[in-house]
């Protein structure tokens, strides 16, 4: 018994490994035109990402369970404030249960109109984070006017390319 419960789990194991790589290595490079997506927002209204080209825009992955996530929440806030005009936030919230996403970003004072929630059990297995090789959260992208991918950021690159 002992043995069959090793191999279960160096099988969970493996097949967790080949999922990351998986997941990793699906999402689109940097330079290429960034994956779009239809979904809806929380206000109930149809998004299509392609439809915000003409200004930068910032992908947010986040999720409210995560620690990581909601201790950048302010430093997204005040990216907001300090670049709306030149930088739209779009904030995709992965989310296992739809019912706390919501608490948490009235909280944390996320106002802009670009907020989805993608509801999965497992939530990495979102459709839009596997587009973009989402392997872990908090995940930011920015994409250029044009719909290119400029690559994962960190807010002191947001920083430096908005701040000139």
């Amino acid at each position: 018994m002992k043995k069959l419960f090793q191999y279960l789990v160096l099988g969970a194991i493996i097949v967790s490994g080949i999922f990351y790589l998986y997941v990793k290595n699906s999402g689109v490079e940097d330079g290429e035109q960034a994956p779009d997506f239809e979904t809806t927002l929380i206000d109930g209204t149809p998004f299509k990402l392609s439809n915000l080209q003409g200004k930068y825009i910032l992908l947010d992955f986040w999720g409210s369970w995560c620690p990581p996530c909601r201790k950048e929440s302010p430093k997204l806030v005040t990216l907001h404030k300090k670049y709306s005009d030149q930088l739209t936030i779009v904030t995709v919230a992965l989310e296992k249960d739809g019912r706390h996403w919501k608490k948490a970003s009235e909280k944390d004072g996320f106002v802009w109109k670009n907020q989805i929630v993608d509801q999965n059990r497992f939530v990495l297995m979102s459709s839009i984070a596997r587009k973009y090789g989402v392997t872990e959260i908090p995940a930011k992208f920015l994409i250029s006017p044009e719909g290119k991918l400029l690559g994962k950021v960190s807010f002191e690159q947001i920083d430096t390319q908005f701040g000139k």
